[in-house]
């Protein structure tokens, strides 16, 4: 079937969009207002851009009455926020962050989060979390519908058993990260993997 989209409705484009890139990655965000107030949420439009400079990018929906919700809010007001990815251990958790809360609920407190500072930026992070990326925003896109955050990781935090600190390579089969799949509420493992090496020019292919 082919859609053009300029004809099709908004929640028409998510649903085919959503529903098409699977799995996504979960960016599970920490964030604080200026006066102090906590709030963690997941997101699934979410990714690494690049690594010189080092940036993620979070796309986040506005409220149906089109306010900011509270972590974009956070984000603009005081320019940090912290990026956890999700082990399957933490995702009954990370799935109740993302309730329907009203502004200024505490979620970190309402899913009895584990949390620890940070060290260069003022949200906390989530210390059953495998990976913590403390950013800072680098560059932010209002679209209207909804804010896209460029954030430039500052500082990174990862389990000491899924590294090799020589090596820097990381076991991500030992993390266990789950990732939104298609459909409501649906979400995938990460245990079924398979490896291809990159084929080099010459070496694989004749020419």
């Amino acid at each position: 079937m082919d859609f053009d989209f300029a004809t099709v409705p908004a929640p028409d484009r998510y649903k085919l969009m959503a529903g098409s890139v699977t799995p996504r990655p979960i960016a599970w965000i920490t964030s604080q207002s200026a006066a102090g107030a906590r709030n963690a949420a997941p997101f699934s439009f979410f990714n690494v851009m690049s690594a010189e400079p080092p940036l993620v990018a979070v796309g986040m929906m506005r409220r149906p009455d089109g306010s900011f919700k509270d972590t974009s809010a956070n984000m603009l007001e005081t320019g940090e926020f912290v990026v956890h990815l999700v082990s399957e251990a933490d995702a009954a958790a990370m799935n109740l962050t993302g309730i329907d809360a009203p502004p200024g609920v505490d979620e970190i407190a309402l899913a009895g989060l584990n949390v620890g500072p940070s060290v260069a930026v003022a949200p906390p992070r989530i210390l059953s979390a495998p990976v913590a990326m403390e950013c800072r925003v680098w560059q932010t896109i209002d679209t209207g519908a909804s804010l896209i955050v460029l954030g430039q990781v500052v500082h990174f935090h990862i389990g000491d058993r899924f590294v090799d600190g020589d090596r820097l390579h990381v076991d991500a089969a030992a993390m266990a990260l789950v990732a939104r799949g298609g459909g409501a509420g649906g979400y995938v493992r990460s245990t079924d993997r398979f490896q291809m090496q990159r084929p080099v020019w010459g070496a694989d292919k004749a020419g």
